[in-house]
Formats: C-alpha cells, structure tokens, sequence
C-alpha cells in the first residue's frame, strides 16, 4: 500500500522554523501497528492520522516512532492547517475527535487554535531535587518550584532565571524517562521569561526521551500548562500570550505558540494554543 505523508511544520514564525509533522489523510483503512510504522519510519516527533468520524469533524490519532498518544499539539495545528489549504475544513469552528474524547478547533485567518482542558496542577516536591539533577540545575538557577501541569497532558514545567541557563541545561536523557515514567509524563517544559525577540512572555525548550523525543521545536500542548503556569503561579494576569520555542537547538529552529486563556473570577476555564503552518514536503511511503 502507498501512503503520501504531508510534512508540516507547525507554529512557524512567519514563513520560518516550526515543528515538522506527518499528516495522513484518508487513514481509515490503516491498522495501528501501520501507523506506528509509519510514525517510525517518517522519524518525526509526531505524525497525525486523519479518519472519518462520527462524532466530531475529523479524528485524528497521533504516533511518536515509538507509541501512539492523546493528543499532540504541533500535529493539531499541522493537520488542521492542511486540511484547510486542501479545502477540507468547511467552518471555522471545527472539531476532532481523539481517543481521549472530542476537542474544538477553530481555524481564523491562516491560523489554527485548539481546545484545551481547565488546568490541573499537582505537587511533585519529593522529585524536585531528580528534576534539577536530570537537567544540570541547582535552586539558585529557578525562579519558581517545578509544578506537574495538565491540561490533557501531563507536563513538568520548569522556571529557569535567564536564556543564559536555559541555553546551558545539562540533559540526562534517561533520567528525563524515569522521572517521565513515573509521573506518567509528556516531557519537561522548560522554561525563562527572558525571549529572544520583544513581546513574547516566554521562551522555552522541551524534553520528551520517553517518547523518543530527544528536543522538540514546538510544543502546543505544553504551552498552554505554561500559560496557565505563568498566570496562576508567577502571577502574570494576562489572557494571551506568546510563546517562543526552538532558539536553542541546533540547528535553531524559531517557532511561535499563542495561548488564549477563559478567565472567569480570577479562575482558568479553558484554553486554546495555536499559531500557523506550512507545508514543506510530500514523501510516498509504503506500508
């Protein structure tokens, strides 16, 4: 079987960077331990599959190389952005359906957000000094105690003091998946409020070996646990903000996330992260 594998990179800044993901249209007739090798073989950190459904406007299932997962932001805002340049989204409130339940999707102007879930936040003092061992930091270098944050998934956000400490992390890998493993973890969401470029809130650097993520470029579904982070716990009231992600790889590669926050009395409702795609290549695979 012949399968076309759209690579787009999602959350660019302007025509630039983003997070390459495979996008698979027409995925219906596809077992998953097709899709898996698939994901594997494209090498992505996230390929999404895009089926009919009955529920939602499309599903969307999504595989590391080495698992499927719940959700993934960058492939949401890369499927979706195809589909619509494919002509496929007819309104601009839209939805998926995941195996983790349904989310809305709302295309506008080129660019796509997705829903999140309220905020859940969780203590993880017994494992703060592993946190700070696996990424080669001492208390001196935070600015706020590591928190567990879910807003679908799970993530461990990490307050660093400048881009200086941010640049220099010393990441032990399997540490990262052994702390991941237990806390039944994403990743580490690391973080300063020191950016790159004026106006953004946040620039940041993103762990996932458990997931044979090594360092993604631009994490959806971990900048809004930021967002909602940098509003509950460093008191930064505001209901947007921007996210930057991807300066400090190597190569660089500059992505840019948006998070709307619902605030009622003070309180997180819900949320949407999302930002623009763009197509890069097609590649014919078989299966």
């Amino acid at each position: 079987m012949k399968v076309n594998v759209n690579v787009v990179n999602a959350f660019i800044e302007g025509e630039i960077g983003g997070n390459p993901a495979g996008v698979v249209l027409n995925a219906d007739n596809l077992s998953t331990a097709q899709r898996l090798k698939i994901a594997t073989k494209i090498g992505l950190s996230e390929t999404a599959f895009v089926s009919t459904s009955a529920v939602a406007d499309f599903k969307l299932d999504f595989f590391t190389p080495s698992r499927q997962i719940a959700h993934c932001g960058h492939a949401t805002i890369a499927a979706f952005n195809f589909l619509d340049q494919q002509g496929l989204v007819t309104q601009s409130n839209s939805s998926k359906e995941t195996i983790d339940g349904n989310r809305k999707v709302q295309v506008e102007q080129g660019s796509t957000y997705m829903e999140q879930r309220q905020p859940s936040y969780q203590d993880i003092t017994t494992f703060h000094q592993k946190i700070f061992l696996s990424l080669g930091l001492t208390e001196e270098d935070i600015i706020a105690q590591p928190m567990l944050v879910n807003t679908g998934n799970s993530f461990v956000i990490v307050a660093v003091k400048s881009k200086k400490i941010l640049e220099a992390l010393t990441v032990n890998e399997s540490l990262i998946e052994e702390i991941s493993e237990a806390l039944d973890l994403i990743g580490f969401y690391v973080f300063t409020t020191e950016s790159n470029k004026a106006a953004r809130d946040a620039s940041t650097r993103m762990f996932a070996p458990r997931f044979g993520i090594s360092e993604e470029s631009a994490t959806g579904m971990a900048a809004g646990p930021l967002a909602c982070f940098l509003y509950e716990f460093l008191k930064i009231k505001k209901h947007q903000f921007l996210i930057e992600q991807g300066y400090s790889m190597t190569p660089a590669s500059p992505s840019l996330i948006h998070v709307k926050l619902t605030v009622e009395n003070n309180q997180i409702i819900s949320l949407n992260a999302g930002g623009q795609a763009t197509i890069s290549k097609t590649i014919e695979m078989s299966v």
